[in-house]
């Protein structure tokens, strides 16, 4: 269901003035992936190297929303939708006003990610699919999640008891089962960077993170 009689409200400022301001575009850095993939850590980790080269950034964590946003969704397959749709609509608040937003989400449906997609539109998300095999996501198991739904203690546990749907046409793939965090981070730093995502290149400030 949707409101009836309301009207989008234009504001002052615009989204290109706060890009103008911030010295980047506001988009989606959608990452996606099995529990355990490195989501959230490879998340943050990017959100510290744009932090520290001047960027408007957030990052919008599927534990986190759960605790409040979504808090009232199971995870069934129609409240995923759901979830999914909210986390949509938020990530687009946040590029409306000039914000990277990194969300850290299984995300599992393609489906659910094409919706996104369009809702923002193509040029404004950037899928970054963090390609880990069950079993490394599995052995390192940071929640003991995989472990419960082995038992049978957790229904509709992604890669186990429910499907994952891989990208297929990622924008970003990282390895993150054969590449450190560093490295992922720079891959994507660089292929942003080819994206023309910035006013001004942050090749110099990744280096220097280094040495």
């Amino acid at each position: 269901m949707k409101s009836n009689n309301v009207v989008w409200q234009q504001t002052a400022i615009t989204r290109e003035d706060r890009n103008r301001l911030h010295g980047h575009r506001s988009l989606i850095l959608w990452f996606t992936g099995l529990s355990g993939a490195g989501k959230s850590t490879l998340a943050n980790a990017l959100e510290t190297r744009l932090h520290e080269q001047g960027c408007a950034t957030i990052v919008l964590d599927g534990d986190n929303v759960r605790h409040g946003l979504c808090g009232d969704l199971s995870f069934s397959a129609s409240d995923r939708e759901e979830n999914i749709r909210r986390i949509g609509e938020m990530a687009k608040l946040f590029i409306d006003s000039g914000v990277i937003a990194l969300t850290a989400f299984i995300s599992p449906f393609r489906s659910d990610r094409r919706r996104v997609r369009e809702l923002v539109g193509e040029d404004d998300f950037i899928e970054i699919y963090c390609r880990c095999s069950l079993q490394t996501c599995e052995q390192r198991d940071v929640k003991g999640m995989y472990k419960k739904a082995r038992r049978g203690e957790i229904s509709d546990f992604t890669g186990i008891s429910s499907p994952y749907e891989e990208p297929e046409q990622a924008e970003i793939t990282v390895d993150t089962d054969s590449h450190s965090v560093e490295e992922c981070v720079d891959q994507i730093i660089d292929r942003l960077d080819g994206l023309g995502m910035f006013h001004k290149s942050l090749t110099k400030g990744k280096a220097a993170n280094r040495s």
